[in-house]
């Protein structure tokens, strides 16, 4: 399904799952772990707009999250990894190249955010950096970042995370949207 709008959030569960799930990727990123938990929920359940189905998503998340299950914090994880790595070189969808753009910088910049990337990693293993740029430049995404690896507080990065997807989301469905989100 090839997408340049969202369709109306009421024809949903009428849709294939193909179209469904080509939905989710646009709104997050490509993931099939994301796609085994959310699709049923767009099949089965009405939203009235694209906030609420986020928020329902988002919800699905954090319960992975709060689970003692180490197989439900392997499928988060999974899931927030399909997000590119900040800076990348190659990033695959088209929503995360425009919203990474203005992060373009100096080959200084390129490496220290390429090393931030990986301390990062390496304080939250399984997790990547995931931030709602939302037009902020590379020096304030990055004071963000050691600010987040200082903490160094594995759940509340991971609800960071979840919290920087559905930010995410959400901008991306107001310019997809052929409705208005609330």
């Amino acid at each position: 399904m090839a997408v340049s709008t969202l369709p109306r959030v009421a024809e949903l569960p009428t849709l294939p799952t193909a179209d469904r799930a080509a939905i989710l990727d646009l709104l997050f990123e490509p993931s099939t772990q994301l796609h085994t938990l959310a699709l049923p929920v767009l099949h089965e359940q009405q939203f009235d707009s694209y906030a609420d189905l986020i928020a329902a998503i988002g919800m699905q998340l954090t319960a992975l999250a709060e689970s003692a299950s180490s197989s439900d914090t392997a499928w988060l994880e999974g899931i927030l990894a399909s997000h590119p790595r900040l800076g990348a070189k190659k990033v695959e969808s088209a929503q995360s190249q425009a919203e990474q753009a203005q992060l373009q910088g100096s080959a200084l910049e390129t490496e220290q955010l390429r090393a931030l990337n990986d301390e990062y990693e390496q304080t939250y293993p399984g997790l990547r950096y995931v931030v709602f740029v939302n037009g902020r430049s590379r020096p304030v995404i990055m004071h963000d970042m050691r600010e987040r690896i200082a903490k160094s507080n594995l759940q509340a990065e991971r609800l960071a995370a979840i919290r920087a997807m559905c930010e995410i989301a959400a901008d991306r469905a107001t310019k997809l949207s052929s409705e208005q989100m609330p």
